[in-house]
């Protein structure tokens, strides 16, 4: 499985590298974008990463599902879930935090992944007991034992009208608590900060497999703890997560899951 893991990680990195580069040419372009739902934008941009990924991911790993955010699918036993513009919300206003995440996932959870954001640099990759690198260096999560001195990461749905879905009652439990809480807009890059240490925790609700799948598994092969919000293990297809150092996880656990 090791094996495996490590090279789908090298997959991933290689389909997201190609991807990301595709999207630079639309950054600070100010795309027209579609609203979805309720301020979930999708641009030409999401669609042309998304076309690219599928290509290469079935050129490279053939029979194996793929499921993305633009275009959908079936989940396998073994399943790429892709998004192809973490972030588009953020794209579309020329800020730099965006990536794109391509995760493989088999039954037990997250397995392997990558995520590059290419405004940014970054370039990340990694797996269940493979290990995780920032660009070509290890990276570990953080060393950090107290929330009291922890920073962290959140991020709220893009209907915020209701509560506790909207996630505020636990940012403002959390917020008076601990150094501070950082908002990027990209499921995939507060992943990828818990993974190398930046971030000491990162908590969200109601997130989609595709937003969290690399990051995740990213994240794990760093030495993360990975539960759902309630504690329990954490099902891809609800997306209530929390992610730490796996230090001060029970203490953050204490305060998002009362609601």
């Amino acid at each position: 499985m090791t094996t495996e893991a490590a090279a789908l990680a090298t997959i991933a990195l290689d389909v997201a590298r190609d991807a990301a580069a595709l999207l630079l040419a639309g950054y600070r372009t100010r795309p027209a974008p579609t609203e979805k739902a309720r301020a979930d934008l999708v641009t030409e941009w999401d669609l042309r990463s998304e076309e690219r990924i599928r290509e290469q991911l079935a050129l490279r790993t053939p029979g194996v599902a793929i499921v993305a955010e633009e275009g959908g699918g079936e989940r396998g036993g073994l399943t790429w879930y892709c998004d192809p513009l973490d972030g588009t919300m953020n794209f579309v206003h020329g800020h730099p935090f965006f990536a794109v995440s391509v995760g493989a996932v088999d039954a037990h959870g997250p397995l392997a992944g990558a995520v590059v954001a290419p405004a940014l640099g970054l370039l990340y990759r990694g797996g269940r007991g493979v290990g995780a690198f920032r660009g070509d260096a290890p990276c570990r999560v953080s060393e950090t034992t107290k929330l009291s001195a922890a920073l962290l990461a959140t991020g709220f749905p893009p209907d915020r009208r209701r509560a506790p879905e909207n996630n505020f009652p636990a940012f403002e439990r959390v917020k008076p608590v601990v150094h501070g809480v950082r908002r990027c807009g990209s499921a995939a890059i507060d992943c990828c900060f818990v993974a190398d240490g930046t971030y000491d925790g990162y908590w969200e609700r109601a997130l989609h497999a595709w937003d969290i799948a690399a990051g995740a598994a990213i994240a794990l092969g760093a030495g993360a703890r990975l539960t759902a919000r309630t504690g329990g293990p954490v099902d891809l297809s609800v997306g209530h997560l929390l992610l730490t150092n796996g230090r001060i996880h029970d203490e953050l656990l204490a305060l998002v899951a009362v609601d």
